[in-house]
């Protein structure tokens, strides 16, 4: 992700603007049973966002933008719940992440208190896959769950699914 990026999610997280029904009307028809409480887990930043980008995903796509790829969209940050941490404790743990190698982030998610819910953040695609593997999501939407911050080189997904879902995310 793009420095530019990164501090416009900041400043968005710092709205305490409500999801507007029209969202949670548009998540829920896309996402699964299972998947909806995943969803209600989301912080209303991360909702708000997750909702703005599968409509950006939506309107890239058109008729290629079947459910489960708008579930990616709208899942693709699901495992930031298990870290439980706020804005403020985000933007540290990606400062600190930046430094550190993964075999470093790894041992941090096993720990307990602050550094381990960082290192949870830091694996937050992975830990958010298996969310959604358990939820019996679709093999596309866990699979940009795992993919979404990897090399473009690394996604498994059609080029066109995971670059729309990619720019999408990254605007």
């Amino acid at each position: 992700m793009s420095a530019f990026h990164l501090i416009k999610r900041f400043f968005g997280s710092l709205s305490g603007k409500a999801l507007g029904s029209d969202d949670e009307t548009f998540a829920r028809a896309n996402l699964l049973p299972s998947e909806v409480g995943l969803w209600q887990r989301m912080s209303t930043p991360d909702q708000r966002h997750a909702c703005a980008v599968a409509r950006r995903v939506l309107n890239a796509l058109g008729e290629e933008a079947t459910r489960p790829v708008i579930a990616a969209a709208l899942l693709h940050d699901i495992g930031k719940v298990d870290a439980d941490i706020g804005t403020f404790l985000r933007v540290i743990a990606t400062f600190v992440g930046t430094g550190s190698s993964r075999q470093q982030i790894d041992s941090w998610a096993t720990e307990d208190g602050w550094l381990g819910r960082a290192g949870r953040y830091l694996r937050h695609n992975e830990i958010g896959a298996d969310m959604l593997r358990e939820a019996g999501s679709d093999p596309i939407t866990v699979a940009w769950a795992r993919e979404h911050e990897l090399k473009h080189t690394e996604w498994t997904l059609p080029e066109k699914i995971s670059d729309a879902l990619w720019r999408a995310d990254s605007a």
